[in-house]
């Protein structure tokens, strides 16, 4: 349990930074940034494996390609849902998806490191 909050929170930070790079993305607050990532996290771990099978063709015929869709499509739902978190379009969300993902690896494999072995 600890290790879900500890990573929820990794992502709320690294959308605040992501906010500051990008002007497409706006977050009103810090609890508007847990809120996103929380969300996200619920999306990710629902919706998005339906969307992955139901559009395993076009993703095997892109190479992997079409996931960077779905995930800033993920982006775009919860930016619908959450008041504080605004995207102005399909382009930032993608390139939000992209960015998050890659300072959320980068955070957690270095401050998570050697927690992840001892909640499995």
């Amino acid at each position: 349990m600890k290790l879900i909050i500890a990573r929820i929170l990794i992502s709320a930070i690294s959308l605040l930074l992501i906010d500051m790079l990008l002007p497409g993305i706006e977050v009103a607050d810090n609890w508007s940034a847990i809120w996103v990532a929380l969300l996200l996290a619920l999306l990710n771990s629902t919706i998005r494996p339906v969307l992955v099978l139901l559009t395993l063709p076009v993703t095997i015929f892109s190479l992997g390609l079409f996931l960077f869709v779905i995930n800033a499509c993920m982006v775009l739902l919860a930016s619908h849902w959450v008041k504080g978190f605004k995207v102005d379009s399909f382009w930032w969300a993608l390139i939000f998806s992209f960015l998050l993902s890659i300072v959320n690896s980068i955070f957690q494999n270095f401050l998570l490191k050697g927690h992840q072995d001892k909640e499995e």
